[in-house]
């Protein structure tokens, strides 16, 4: 089993803290497995068994607590009073008007609650309002490249083809058969885009938002508005407006099934308010509603970078100098690196374009060049590094 430790580290680093830890992220990325290893982790600092109550309520066992007042007095009747209570309450979003019952445990002085969920409505509404100020989230993402070789082991670029080939959720990893594992990513597929997102958003087209989900997967990497959205479903067919599409857009990524990259003036230093670039939250997820395309190499290659930066803590954004782009500016506080990302600049053109737009940029942050190609270069402080090797270093 993968430990996650960036993930274990901010719990550990938040237990016994007065807030709520509310853990977010895709269905299937490993946020119960998270919360038996920091279970684990507890007993082993000296957390007795009967400290910790843990509900999982994709669990046909706790079909009768998804009535509040229920689970409410199921966890009261099993707090201990000389000792600290752990409470974890997975997939909470379950159950009507769980935000009584997370708030209620939160008023208590000896109780550490925590809980995840499968999308941003978790934070949203009454929840949001009730606990202003008194959670801290965690979105956890599939495992990064680094935790697959950890599984995997071998050959480091052999482990990254098959990284890039079948993405990161945990359980697909370990599946060796290529259909069972297609399988396995098509499930999760349809329960997001049935449950997490047609159910909860009462939409009766599916179809137009399955439509509008191939048309981002398909522009991973291109500045996309939902007017463009709107137009080229419209051009195929399938007639739509731009208020439809954004409605759509904001509910995939409610559902974490995409994160968005917004962009910014890099010499005027101002945020654009339009034309973002979106990302999927895992490569596998593109691979099965578009196939296996080997033109797409280069954008494949900036969503999994682009998702590495948001798992090492970056606000991620799209720069733009002048009249160019630059991948992606990183800042995390004080510390800001800039990103392009291309399979390889053995091209003189290619060379050429990808770090001209570095060079253009005239402060003293550090700028990168990332590519597959083993041979890296340098000019006037922009550096060329391997992904692979960039993916591994922690």
């Amino acid at each position: 089993m993968v430990q996650r430790r960036q993930y274990m580290n901010k719990l550990i680093k938040m237990k016994d803290e007065k807030v709520i830890k509310v853990i977010t992220g895709i269905r299937r990325c490993g946020k119960s497995t998270l919360l038996t290893l920091f279970q684990t982790y507890l007993k082993q600092t000296g957390v007795e068994d009967n400290q910790i109550i843990s509900i999982n309520f994709e669990d046909m066992n706790y079909e009768p607590l998804l009535n509040y007042q229920k689970l409410y007095e199921f966890i009261s009747e099993r707090l201990t009073a000389a000792k600290k209570s752990y409470v974890f309450l997975d997939e909470i979003q379950n159950v009507p008007k769980f935000q009584k019952v997370v708030d209620s445990l939160f008023i208590k002085d000896n109780v550490d609650v925590y809980i995840t969920g499968s999308n941003a409505y978790l934070l949203s509404g009454d929840l949001a309002t009730l606990l202003s100020g008194r959670y801290i989230e965690i979105n956890m993402l599939p495992l990064s490249f680094a935790e697959y070789f950890e599984m995997k082991g071998g050959d480091k670029r052999e482990a990254f083809v098959s990284y890039y080939k079948n993405g990161g959720f945990p359980q697909a990893a370990v599946i060796t058969d290529d259909e069972i594992r297609s399988d396995y990513i098509r499930g999760i597929y349809n329960t997001v885009l049935l449950k997490d997102i047609v159910a909860r958003k009462k939409i009766s087209d599916v179809e137009l938002l399955e439509s509008v989900t191939r048309f981002l997967f398909d522009n991973i990497g291109n500045i996309v508005s939902s007017n463009k959205i709107a137009d080229t479903l419209t051009s195929f067919g399938r007639k739509t407006t731009n208020i439809t599409a954004e409605n759509y857009v904001s509910a995939l990524m409610d559902a974490f099934v995409l994160y968005k990259a917004p962009r910014y003036d890099i010499k005027g230093k101002q945020h654009l308010k339009s034309l973002e670039k979106y990302y999927a939250a895992d490569i596998s997820l593109r691979h099965l509603v578009l196939g296996n395309r080997d033109r797409d190499i280069g954008r494949i290659l900036e969503n999994i970078v682009y998702l590495e930066l948001i798992r090492r803590g970056y606000t991620v954004q799209i720069g733009k100098v002048d009249e160019t782009e630059i991948d992606f500016a990183a800042i995390s506080g004080d510390k800001k690196i800039y990103y392009q990302v291309s399979a390889s600049v053995m091209d003189p053109s290619t060379f050429e374009r990808e770090f001209r737009p570095l060079l253009r940029i005239k402060d003293h942050y550090p700028k990168y060049v990332l590519t597959m190609d083993d041979l890296p270069a340098a000019q006037d402080g922009v550096e060329q590094v391997n992904i692979v090797d960039f993916l591994l270093k922690i």
